[in-house]
């Protein structure tokens, strides 16, 4: 998407397409711009009357560009009353205004909204939701009348350029890096694979980051039994992708994150239904999480260190695979006894969080998993689930997803369910012994491996992917976790 800056004057320029304005409450149109005179002006107003359209919030009117006003359509978008605007509310309205063209042929979208609520920063948020909002993955639609529509070039008329320019450049960096992880996301699991990732975070050092790739022997010297069992079944190598970002202080510890790369979840041994199997192309979102933030933090100079590690595996059925009842020895010495190879993504982290606290020393660990569609039967798709061993970390996290609508909600932890995932042959099992508090239990389990850092597990299993729409996307991968953990990070690790 092509999106500029051009100051509002009273010229007019060749064919525009669509045209945004604005009204308030009670349908007030926002000031004369310099493409309205009266006349055309009283037209769109006949037209508001001749319809249910109120200005309330998210209101939306289409209706046809009155004679004499250089457009095809005109966009009405209700902004509500000024005091109840919010950022990410103007956010979702933006990405409410490209849903209602993304449909049509017009190649340009024109913002006249000179009285968008939140000044600059609410403007930027509200082309931000455009941006997000207009982001598909059409990658393998051979046929032009299979692509969604929809404008590819957005003017924004503004009275200065300086600050909004430098407000919407700095959300631009960030949908960017969510868009990379939307993609990784979406790939077949034929094109998205260990080594693929790896190829993929390669090409993001020119940005700045440096990026390391241990193989299965580096990491079978490392002792990291537990990660390279899940993919011991797969024709593909494990990995596993340490991506740094050096914004910071020299010599600072880092912040790091620790996202889980399934990528595909048959299950192994005890295999999945077939039955919606092919959403397991997924079961690496965190790890996409973690590479579109490296990238993010990078485009915008992110005056902080962080360090992002990906344990990459494909968990595939086979003569090699592993079996339950199989013990494993992880990295840190702890032995594990493996029950359901369909719980794999906890013994994946297990290795991958282990080698993170030893390696880096970090002030915090965040990871982020797919681990376990027991997270989605207690509480949906609208939230995430949040455990963690510390108070302050788990606030500042669920306060910095509600800033940009990334919503946490916060599970207990505790002994109770520490003692179900002891086995009676080794030092742990990875699975309890019944139905109950699954996600708690996986969580319990991967506490084991950080070592008293202060440390968050967010089960991203009810968000990285949607099966319907939502606000700021479509159908398919969202992106979820990028800028909840960029706004962690600016809000407390860059002062």
């Amino acid at each position: 998407m092509q999106i500029s800056f051009e100051v509002r004057t009273a010229s007019t320029v060749e064919e525009k397409g669509i045209l945004v304005l604005g009204a308030f409450d009670g349908a007030a149109l926002f000031a004369r711009t310099s493409d309205i005179n009266s006349k055309t002006q009283g037209q769109i107003e006949r037209a508001i009357v001749a319809s249910t359209f109120k200005g309330k919030k998210d209101e939306v009117l289409s209706i046809s560009a009155p004679h004499g006003l250089d457009y095809a359509q005109i966009i009405l978008v209700g902004v509500g009353k000024t005091s109840e605007a919010t950022l990410i509310g103007m956010e979702e309205l933006g990405a409410k205004v490209f849903a209602a063209v993304s449909r049509s042929t017009h190649d340009t979208l024109t913002l006249d909204l000179p009285e968008l609520p939140l000044a600059d920063e609410g403007l930027a948020r509200f082309i931000s939701g455009i941006e997000l909002r207009a982001w598909a993955f059409n990658k393998y639609k051979t046929k032009d009348a299979d692509k969604p529509k929809g404008p590819s070039i957005v003017r924004v008329l503004v009275d200065s350029k300086d600050v909004i320019e430098t407000a919407f450049k700095r959300l631009h960096a960030v949908n960017e890096g969510n868009f990379l992880t939307r993609l990784v996301v979406s790939e077949p699991p034929n094109v998205l694979y260990p080594e693929s990732m790896a190829a993929i975070a390669h090409e993001l050092t020119p940005l700045g980051l440096t990026v390391e790739v241990l193989n299965e022997s580096k990491m079978k010297e490392l002792g990291m039994n537990a990660l390279l069992g899940v993919g011991q079944g797969s024709i593909r190598e494990s990995q596993l992708i340490i991506i740094q970002w050096n914004g910071g202080k020299k010599g600072d510890a880092p912040l790091a994150v620790v996202g889980k790369g399934v990528t595909f979840d048959s299950g192994g041994i005890s295999i999945k239904p077939s039955t919606n199997m092919e959403d397991m192309k997924y079961d690496m979102g965190g790890s996409g999480v973690v590479i579109g933030l490296m990238k993010a933090l990078a485009l915008r100079g992110a005056k902080a260190n962080v360090v992002g590690v990906m344990g990459m595996v494909e968990n595939m059925p086979s003569g090699s695979a592993q079996r339950p009842a199989d013990i494993v020895t992880a990295m840190s010495g702890q032995t594990i006894e493996v029950i359901n190879t369909d719980a794999e993504g906890r013994l994946v982290l297990a290795d991958a969080l282990w080698y993170t606290q030893d390696r880096f020393k970090p002030t915090a660990i965040v990871d982020l998993a797919t681990l376990t569609g027991a997270i989605t039967i207690a509480i949906g798709y609208e939230y995430a689930g949040l455990f963690s061993n510390n108070d302050i970390l788990s606030q500042n996290l669920i306060e910095a997803g509600a800033v940009v609508g990334e919503l946490l909600w916060r599970f207990p932890l505790g002994k109770a369910y520490d003692r179900d995932i002891d086995s009676d042959v080794a030092d742990m099992k990875n699975v309890g012994s019944g139905r109950g508090a699954g996600s708690i239990i996986a969580a319990q389990f991967l506490q084991r491996f950080v070592n008293n850092v202060p440390w968050a597990h967010l089960d991203i299993a009810g968000m990285a992917w949607d099966k319907k729409d939502k606000p700021l996307t479509g159908k398919g991968a969202t992106g979820y976790g990028v800028r909840l953990l960029d706004a962690f990070i600016e809000q407390h690790y860059e002062k």
